[in-house]
């Protein structure tokens, strides 16, 4: 290890360079792994919780020790950038004609926000090391790199009941980046775990998606349903799912944490007007071209138009609103089957029975696809009709 005291000088000039640039906080992890995470890890893919996200698995050996990322890796200097929302993170949620977008995917796109700083403060590092020529990698969510596990033996936060960061200071919005370097540089504390009896992410959960304190089904929550499934979404679901278009933050927003976060103050980060609750109806008719031109830039712009405009028509099924039955309509021969399912299924729950069949028999024998053809079928049989 460095000498202790060049260390804690390293450590400063690293925490106000990172301040500089833009970071909350910033605070340094052994790059050992916690002896537990591998368990961990282990178990959730053995139940296939992490549904189709099938590079969990094929990553599973290098994402269970920083060392494979780096061979002789000593310390992860792990950084926290605020995204706190300035208003209620859940108010477009309450708008049934308009879609809730996640709050981190209002703004430009973090990954490419938050590793231009990380490749600045990396730099830094190897300057401030120096004669040494330490090795620098810098991670954002890119890579088979466990943060939240690391952010916590930083002592940035703890993992709550839902699996995620916690801050005493940021509550639940915080992006994390990472250094991964070969320096021997002194670690911080941990932080403890400050969840107590509290069960409010759990039960905010509008899908059930968390089988257990500390334990997450992907397959159930939105943010896998809406960004990662790349099929139909399952019908048993969709209804919990409201309007919410592309991720969901009921388990972040209702931790009580919050209640001490302050509004992010990155400009790059701040939320674009047009991603407050837009108008479900302007959505579902995007093109891919239209698509790729209002999301560029956007974290959203990664999923493709396709599988949006799936959770779009499903928020208009979730509506109640007539007004959408066009919309709906509309999207009935659109090109891509998951479109045309979705269209189906919103459909059905926006017009009456009579009307639903007098369309549905024709439809079912037309359609070259077996889920459409399956869907107009469910239509029809649904109990309420």
């Amino acid at each position: 290890m460095i000498e202790p005291a060049r260390s804690r000088t390293i450590a400063s000039s690293l925490a106000l360079k990172a301040r500089a640039l833009g970071f909350d906080v910033c605070r340094v992890a052994s790059a050992e792994p916690p002896p537990e995470m591998a368990g961990r890890l282990a178990a959730w893919l053995g139940a296939g919780a992490h549904g189709e996200m099938a590079w969990m698995a094929d990553t599973a050996e290098r994402r269970s020790d920083p060392r494979a990322l780096m061979g002789d890796a000593k310390s992860l200097v792990m950084l926290g950038l605020n995204y706190g929302p300035e208003e209620d993170p859940l108010a477009a949620t309450r708008r049934r004609d308009r879609g809730a977008i996640s709050v981190y995917a209002r703004h430009r796109d973090y990954h490419d926000v938050v590793k231009g700083k990380l490749k600045a403060l990396a730099a830094h590092l190897a300057a401030a090391a120096r004669p040494e020529k330490p090795d620098v990698k810098v991670f954002v969510d890119t890579a088979p790199l466990m943060e939240k596990p690391f952010a916590a033996r930083a002592g940035i936060g703890w993992q709550g009941k839902h699996t995620n960061l916690v801050s005493r200071r940021f509550g639940s919005w915080l992006f994390l980046g990472a250094i991964l370097t070969n320096l021997d540089l002194e670690p911080d504390a941990p932080e403890r775990d400050h969840c107590g009896t509290c069960r409010a992410c759990l039960d905010a959960c509008p899908t059930g998606a968390f089988p257990a304190p500390y334990r997450l089904d992907a397959r159930r929550c939105v943010s896998y349903l809406t960004i990662e499934l790349k099929g139909p979404i399952p019908p048993e679901l969709r209804a919990a799912i409201g309007n919410r278009i592309y991720g969901c933050d009921d388990c972040l927003a209702a931790c009580p944490w919050n209640r001490f976060a302050e509004a992010g103050r990155e400009a790059k980060l701040a939320a674009r007007a047009d991603l407050n609750a837009p108008p479900l109806a302007e959505l579902a008719r995007l093109d891919d071209a239209a698509f790729r031109a209002r999301f560029a830039g956007s974290p959203i712009k990664r999923i493709g138009r396709a599988r949006f405009v799936r959770n779009v028509l499903i928020a208009i099924g979730n509506s109640g609103d007539a007004e959408l039955i066009v919309a709906a309509r509309e999207r009935l021969d659109d090109d891509a089957p998951i479109v045309r399912g979705a269209a189906v299924w919103a459909l059905a729950r926006l017009v009456s029975g009579p009307e639903f069949a007098a369309v549905a028999d024709a439809r079912a024998r037309d359609e070259p696809d077996v889920g459409v053809a399956q869907e107009w079928r469910s239509g029809l049989g649904a109990s309420d009709r």
